[in-house]
């Protein structure tokens, strides 16, 4: 599966469970631990730990084999490595804090546009 696509995929399967203020960062030659970040908050521990599994379900149905995950027990922040993509589902103070966007401003970043009514 190509980069984007599974940028894609993972914003999806956020989106799908209502995760807030996606945002794709670019680190491509930034970084050679991995081309994409994907960063999503959740409402919860309960709600950050269904985010992470559900990226998780959704590629591996597509055939994506994680390199492996962090944090779905404690529900703070989970990090899943999909080797090329790495995603950051965080709970809103634990993201203000660790704030990612600004370590990587560098970057090329975009925020994931919400197919649906956000009502």
């Amino acid at each position: 599966m190509q980069n984007e696509s599974l940028v894609q995929l993972a914003i999806a399967a956020l989106e799908d469970l209502k995760a807030q203020d996606i945002v794709n960062i670019d680190v491509r030659g930034k970084t050679s631990v991995t081309d994409f970040m994907v960063i999503a908050s959740g409402t919860s521990s309960r709600h950050v730990k269904s985010l992470a599994e559900n990226v998780l379900e959704k590629v591996k149905e597509q055939g994506v084999r994680p390199l492996g995950s962090e944090g779905l027990d404690g529900g703070e922040w989970a990090l899943l490595d999909l080797g090329d993509v790495v995603v950051h589902v965080m709970q809103v103070p634990t993201r203000q804090f660790y704030d990612l966007e600004r370590l990587w401003q560098g970057a090329e970043q975009s925020r994931a546009q919400h197919l649906g009514d956000p009502e």
